[in-house]
C-alpha cells in the first residue's frame, strides 16, 4: 500500500485516522506543529514525520515541496488539521489578527497543500483527499445562526475548494477523488471531554472515504460528508 499524508496526524482525529490507515499497512506520514508530541505518535504507528507551524504559508508551501520531492505523489491525502475562532469572534467583533489566523490555518494552509501534493496525485491520475471541515461551514440548514465567523467562513472556503477541484479532475473518473467531511462534535482538545463521539466514531467517515471501493458510473465525489452519506451545504 501506498504512503498516507496527515495533517493534524500528532493527536485527535488526524492520529485516530493515521492509526487506522497504519494498521491496514499504508506507509504513514505525519505533519504537526508540535515537534515533540508529532515525534511521539510517529514513534507509536512507526510512521514518518515533518513539523511545520501551518499558519506560515511559506514554510507550508516549503516544508510539502520537500515532502513531494522525497516521496512522490501519496495515495492519500488527508488534512485533519484545523483550529477553532474565539467565542465572541462575530462579524464585526473579529480583529484582523483573529481573521488571519484562523483563515491561514483552516484555508490558505489547506489550498497550499492541494496545490502541490493534490496537483502530483492529479497528473498521477489516482489519489484521494479529505478535508475535515465542519457543519458548522454549511450555507443553510442546522447550526448556520451565526457567530464564530472565522472558523464558520473558513469552513465554508473548504468546502468550496472541494467542489471546485472535484469539477476542475471531473468526478473522480481521472482517478483522483476529492471529499470534505463534517466529522461532528468529538472528544478531542477542541471538542472537549463532554463531546457526544468518540474520536473512533469521529473518524469513521474519513477513513471510509480513504479506503471505498470507488465507480465513477454510480460513487460521488466532491461533496462533504456527514456519517458516510453526502449531507447539503
Amino acid at each position: 500500500m501506498g504512503l498516507v499524508v496527515v495533517t493534524g496526524g500528532s493527536r485527535g482525529l488526524g492520529f485516530q485516522c493515521a492509526k487506522e490507515l497504519a494498521a491496514l499497512g499504508h506507509q504513514i506520514l505525519l505533519v504537526a506543529k508540535d515537534p515533540i508530541r508529532l515525534a511521539q505518535s510517529a514513534g507509536e504507528i512507526g510512521a514518518q514525520y515533518r513539523s511545520v507551524d501551518l499558519e506560515d504559508q511559506a514554510a507550508t508551501r516549503a516544508v510539502f515541496e520537500e515532502i513531494l520531492a522525497t516521496f512522490g505523489a501519496p495515495e492519500i491525502l488527508m488534512l485533519a488539521h484545523g483550529v477553532m475562532s474565539e467565542k465572541m469572534s462575530k462579524t464585526l467583533r473579529t480583529t484582523d489578527h483573529e481573521w488571519r489566523r484562523v483563515m491561514s490555518i483552516n484555508l490558505d494552509s489547506t489550498f497550499t497543500i492541494v496545490n502541490i501534493l493534490g496537483g502530483a496525485m492529479a497528473l498521477a491520475r489516482a489519489g484521494r483527499i479529505i478535508i475535515f471541515s465542519a457543519c458548522l461551514g454549511r450555507m443553510s440548514g442546522p447550526g448556520n445562526a451565526g457567530g464564530l465567523a472565522p472558523y464558520r467562513i473558513s469552513k465554508a472556503g473548504v468546502n468550496a475548494l472541494v467542489r471546485n477541484l472535484a469539477h476542475e479532475t471531473n468526478h473522480g473518473t481521472r482517478g483522483l477523488l476529492v471529499d470534505a467531511i463534517c466529522p461532528n462534535h468529538t472528544r478531542t482538545d477542541m471538542g472537549g471531554a463532554d463531546a457526544p463521539l468518540s474520536v473512533e466514531e469521529g473518524a469513521d467517515t474519513a477513513v471510509w472515504l480513504a479506503t471505498r471501493n470507488f465507480d465513477p458510473a454510480v460513487d460521488k465525489t466532491g461533496f462533504l460528508w456527514e456519517r458516510r452519506e453526502i449531507i447539503e451545504w
